[in-house]
């Protein structure tokens, strides 16, 4: 991006350089960066005038929703430059920024200095708190915002332009998501991902303006997270308490929620190989593959037991409890399949309930013990059923993912009864290793011309009437033949589809970029 017309008009670019980019989580220079000798003072910036054009809207992804131009330098980072906050609640945002551009960290300071980079919570209870507004005037750069979240979306924004172009441009930019939830699910059960790799993937999400990390670690094939409470279940390779606190701890830092997900009662392969004596079995007393027999009290308990143990561990505000797929309910008839599920449904819940009311009932059983964490819970939509005397919890948020269950419900449906979705639409956001059955892997391309929040089912849009209910989407990584491709060439294939994602749960209008100058961005800010 040109800031200005003239040669020599910009400030020198002193500082910036690939040295800049190394990771840093200090507060100091990234490491490689060079530091301003002791007592060298910071060269002046030229005082903004008309001989300087209007500047342009900053190029970053997500696109920043308004940009007010302005006439002057803009503001590229020097190595005298610091950073300095009004409230000491955003001095981890503070010294990350500074650590990534090379910059001091001086902390909270009233004073005024050319150069400075100044982060600014308002507190405005009235606004969004992931909002935010950049300021570059005079030579200087103001992130402002409502909450810490917001200030730290504005340091994304910073960072991206002076990687990008070297420079912020002058001029305003006021900018805020357009969904609530922008994620990224990732199925370690399946696959065991290394604590290091998903940290990596945590501060790309960070960048990218994410606020969502899904961690699925209980399936038929693995229960990948130490238990204290029940060992037994747990995989060879799994990751340790401690390399979780990590990942949580620097997904806060990034203000993004880690949202943990034992599904249930189905795919509970792992927990079944250590009690076998809970799996669910037909009316011929065949065992059905990694579903446990709701109608045993103690199949409940060890559910409850590791929500209960995992609250702690994942302090985050939602659960995500499963519900999908359970065998039992993909039969043509579930009471004949099944008489001892539909005599304890006929028990519990009288003379005409179904085993879809006792797995209903099941769901919100659990929804009851993470909700006395005060947590949100989330299932899949094939865990919600039409027709039953027993419903599922109000505060249960629907994920989204596919219309292909028997009994499929279209997502007016749910929307309908005023339910808030979540997109995980399986035709565009679904990351499916080896690409087992239909699915093909996702592009960039196709989420960034095709999909939008509102496709939750195929590729229609549901009324636009429904918007306020969908809390916005995620990405997700599936690991159904966990051999078909390493950890890296994970990473490589969600690069643009993530990029992709988030642009579209950000800003609602059509892209201004064509998909391949959107693609050539990504490159040029990676």
């Amino acid at each position: 991006m040109v800031v200005a017309a003239a040669a020599g008009a910009l400030v020198a670019a002193s500082g910036v350089g690939l040295g800049l980019w190394a990771t840093s989580d200090g507060d100091g220079p990234a490491a490689g960066s060079t530091t301003a000798p002791t007592g060298t003072a910071p060269e002046a910036s030229p005082s903004p005038s008309r001989s300087y054009p209007l500047s342009r809207a900053p190029r970053t992804i997500p696109a920043v929703r308004e940009h007010t131009a302005g006439r002057g330098p803009g503001w590229r980072p020097e190595r005298a430059h610091r950073v300095v906050v009004n409230d000491g609640a955003l001095a981890d945002e503070g010294r990350l920024i500074a650590g990534e551009l090379g910059l001091a960290y001086a902390g909270e300071k009233d004073d005024e200095r050319p150069g400075d980079l100044r982060l600014v919570l308002n507190r405005d209870a009235g606004a969004n708190p992931e909002s935010y507004t950049m300021t570059v005037r005079g030579g200087r750069v103001t992130v402002s915002g409502p909450g810490e979240a917001g200030v730290f979306y504005g340091t994304r924004t910073l960072k991206q332009e002076v990687r990008g172009a070297g420079a912020a441009p002058e001029g305003v930019v006021r900018d805020e998501p357009a969904k609530q939830r922008r994620g990224l699910m990732l199925d370690i059960a399946r696959k065991h991902f290394t604590a290091g790799w998903i940290e990596d993937r945590i501060r790309e999400l960070g960048d990218l303006k994410f606020n969502e990390l899904g961690l699925h670690f209980s399936d038929d094939q693995g229960f990948r997270v130490e238990s204290d409470t029940h060992p037994e279940i747990v995989s060879g390779q799994h990751l340790s308490k401690a390399e979780v606190k990590r990942i949580v701890g620097l997904a806060a830092s990034r203000h993004i929620t880690v949202v943990p997900e034992i599904d249930s009662p189905g795919h509970l392969g792992a927990v079944l190989a250590a009690h076998p004596d809970l799996q669910l079995r037909d009316a011929g007393g065949r065992a059905v593959r990694g579903a446990v027999d709701i109608s045993e009290e103690a199949s409940a308990e060890i559910v409850d037991d590791l929500l209960d143990e995992y609250a702690g561990l994942f302090p985050g505000g939602r659960w995500h409890l499963g519900g999908d797929e359970y065998q039992a309910l993909v039969v043509s008839d579930p009471e004949a399949s099944f008489p001892g599920l539909a005599a304890a449904a006929r028990e519990k819940y009288g003379p005409g309930a179904t085993v879809e009311d006792l797995a209903t009932g099941w769901l919100n059983d659990r929804a009851a013990t993470v909700r006395a964490h005060g947590r949100t819970p989330r299932a899949w939509n094939d865990g919600f059923f039409r027709g039953t005397s027993v419903r599922a919890a109000r505060d249960v948020e629907v994920a989204y993912w596919t219309g292909k269950e028997i009994g499929a419900r279209q997502p007016v449906e749910y929307l309908d009864e005023g339910r808030e979705v979540v997109n995980y639409n399986d035709e565009f956001l679904y990351y499916v290793l080896g690409e087992p059955l239909t699915f093909v892997y996702p592009t960039g391309q196709r989420i960034y011309e095709q999909w939008t929040p509102r496709v939750l089912r195929g590729t229609t849009a549901v009324p636009s009437r429904y918007d306020d209910q969908i809390l916005g989407g995620s990405l997700a990584v599936w690991c159904d033949l966990a051999g078909s491709q390493t950890e890296d060439q994970v990473a490589s294939g969600i690069r643009l589809p993530l990029r992709a994602t988030v642009q579209k749960l950000w800003d609602p209008r059509r892209p201004e970029l064509s998909w391949p100058e959107f693609r050539a961005l990504a490159d040029e800010l990676d």
